[in-house]
């Protein structure tokens, strides 16, 4: 199958050169002409483990490839896929749909046989109407079904997720369009992925239900952890005991500071809006955005605590930066407010990530960036474990203890045992393990 990929972030590349591994011939588009030629020169603007080598083995094979040239991609192929971004809108929440609505003005213009054009951004319930009307309007000849096909990738797992996924979504009622999608994702049939079929604006609805369950689980454990603070319970063992029941299920039940990246945050806030709309009111929802919100900044009271209620003069060092591990993704991260409310209270901060540090700057330009974990702990009053990247799980606690200038560890991801530092001298902070 001929593919265009319209766009070239983080869900249009990685699943362009997917498809193209899969054996399909596959166009990213894109119009920031930096991008088009860094990945022309090989260049990757993204960390995903695998993709580096997953790209450039299919642009040698010839399957895969990039361009400026949206009219070029789109007159040959098959599908097109609408992977732009849908960021928040500003000042209201909504998810701003311009750059969809402007890819579809110009997919239209260029149709030429019979096209499915699928939308694999995450839009809100009826997004799919308003491409299908933009489109018809714009070139009332064209042949053209308009599905939903929305991704579901992890990031820092992203390729595994694409080429062996829990479900495939697709949202259409056109004969013609179910066949060239099935055709697209055959080679996944012998994994036996189940491909389900809906209408078009349920594929959109389940896309946001998704996120919004997940980051509920996540509250939902931030929550209970607070509460296991308080009465000397331990939220390890209290997720452990509820996520063996095949009704709740172990994932998206580790404590924390609050969840972050692309997607939970922006798809919340959508879907609330979404709901207001529709005078649907999504209480649940509401609720977990505000506990997130407030979530990342208290954090930073965490850290106050563990050194006395005052950090005026104090040295924070600040181990991980990106949302989650193995990834670049600093947006939305929690430690983002963290810093800023660290600063707000006085401190100083230092700070290290494996692979964050250039897209972090951006976010957070008045901190000290570090070269590696032990630097970052050096002459530090504090070490808040942020993101729990693998390389921070098995740090050398001696060098860590001698280099801070107080043995003082506050672990947002409770990567640690508390006896484990207790024995190595640390005074220890975690999340949601409190002392009976």
């Amino acid at each position: 199958m001929r593919i265009a990929m319209i766009g070239t972030g983080y869900v249009g590349l990685v699943s362009g050169a997917c498809f193209a591994d899969f054996g399909h011939n596959v166009i990213c588009v894109d119009k920031d002409s930096g991008k088009i030629d860094a990945l022309l020169r090989g260049e990757i603007p993204i960390f995903e483990p695998g993709l580096d080598a997953l790209v450039a083995s299919n642009v040698k094979s010839g399957r895969l490839g990039f361009s400026l040239d949206l009219s070029e991609a789109v007159k040959t192929a098959d599908a097109v896929f609408i992977a732009v971004g849908t960021p928040s809108r500003r000042g209201d929440g909504h998810a701003d749909l311009s750059y969809v609505h402007a890819a579809a003005r110009e997919i239209a213009a260029n149709l030429r046989d019979f096209t499915v054009v699928i939308t694999k951004s995450t839009v809100p319930v009826g997004t799919g109407d308003d491409v299908e009307r933009i489109i018809k309007e714009a070139n009332p000849a064209a042949d053209v079904a308009v599905a939903s096909n929305p991704e579901f990738l992890r990031e820092g797992a992203a390729i595994r997720d694409f080429k062996h996924p829990d479900r495939i979504v697709v949202g259409t009622d056109d004969e013609r369009a179910r066949t060239v999608i099935s055709e697209i994702y055959r080679p996944l049939y012998l994994n036996q992925a189940p491909i389900m079929y809906t209408g078009r604006r349920t594929a959109e609805l389940i896309k946001y239900a998704a996120n919004a369950f997940l980051a509920t689980k996540i509250t939902f454990i931030n929550e209970i952890a607070d509460l296991a603070e308080r009465t000397g319970a331990d939220v390890q063992d209290v997720a452990r005991g509820i996520g063996l029941d095949n009704r709740i299920g172990a994932k998206f039940l580790h404590a924390g500071p609050g969840f972050g990246g692309s997607c939970f945050p922006k798809d919340t806030r959508a879907l609330v809006k979404t709901g207001q709309d529709y005078d649907a009111p999504l209480r649940i929802v509401e609720a977990v955005l505000t506990v997130n919100d407030n979530r990342k900044r208290a954090m930073a009271r965490k850290v106050s605590a563990a050194l006395g209620g005052n950090l005026r003069g104090k040295t924070v060092g600040v181990l991980g930066l990106t949302f989650k591990p193995n990834t670049d993704d600093m947006r939305e991260a929690p430690s983002i407010p963290l810093i800023t409310a660290l600063q707000d209270l006085g401190a100083t901060v230092q700070a290290y990530d494996p692979v964050g540090m250039e897209q972090a700057r951006h976010e957070l330009p008045d901190i000290t960036y570090c070269d590696d974990a032990y630097a970052c702990a050096t002459g530090a009053d504090a070490l808040v474990i942020v993101t729990e990247w693998e390389q921070f799980r098995a740090l050398d606690l001696a060098q860590v203890k001698q280099k801070m200038k107080q043995p003082v560890i506050v672990d947002l991801r409770n990567i640690y045992r508390p006896e484990e530092m207790e024995k190595a001298g640390f005074t220890y902070e975690s999340v949601g393990r409190g002392k009976a």
